[in-house]
């Protein structure tokens, strides 16, 4: 694992901190290849929502997108990605940043080591509460178990109340395809 004061150690790369569907490597994968574990970190004074931009369900999901707020007292757990610039841009396409969904911000993320690390994270605009389908959800469940997030947060995220969609999820398609090349190519 690499660690950083407060950057990401060169001017090429960025980190970034996951707490939603890309906190599972394969999601993430999708769009931004050079994505690189750095650690596992925990978020202070804030909590983890689920809503709609604006009521609006997301078009990708069926359900409400995870999201941060701040929250005294709370905390929510996540990844560090170590990830290349070049993948910027779709990062940003992916959480909807040019269509004003979310909006990049800064945070300051305590590694289970000790580090405080400044990362990128994204965060709902005109958030209207809504549950996550049982997709999104299984997809952060997932995430959260392969890169051993504490069982107590797990417990939460697997109590996540979901809105029942049962339609397609073309993107779990892409995502469950992703984790099973995975398995046969280390099998």
């Amino acid at each position: 694992m690499e660690s950083g004061s407060g950057g990401a150690g060169c001017c090429c790369c960025f980190l970034y901190y996951a707490y939603g569907s890309n906190l599972l490597r394969e999601r993430l994968l999708l769009s931004s290849p050079s994505a690189v574990l750095c650690a596992v970190a925990r978020l202070q004074d804030f909590k983890l929502k689920f809503g709609h931009h604006q009521g609006r369900t997301s078009s990708v999901w069926h359900g409400g997108a995870a999201t941060i707020v701040q929250s005294p007292g709370d905390e929510v757990w996540g990844i560090v990605w170590k990830m290349n610039t070049s993948n910027l841009s779709s990062l940003d396409k992916q959480e909807g940043v040019e269509d004003g969904i979310y909006v990049p911000i800064e945070v300051n993320v305590h590694t289970q080591a000790g580090e405080v690390l400044t990362c990128r994270s994204y965060q709902m605009k005109d958030c209207v509460c809504g549950s996550p389908s049982p997709q999104y959800k299984k997809v952060i469940c997932m995430g959260a178990e392969q890169n051993g997030l504490p069982a107590d947060y797990q417990k939460k995220l697997e109590a996540i109340e979901t809105n029942n969609y049962a339609g397609p999820v073309p993107i779990m398609e892409e995502i469950e395809a992703a984790v099973k090349a995975k398995k046969i190519n280390s099998a």
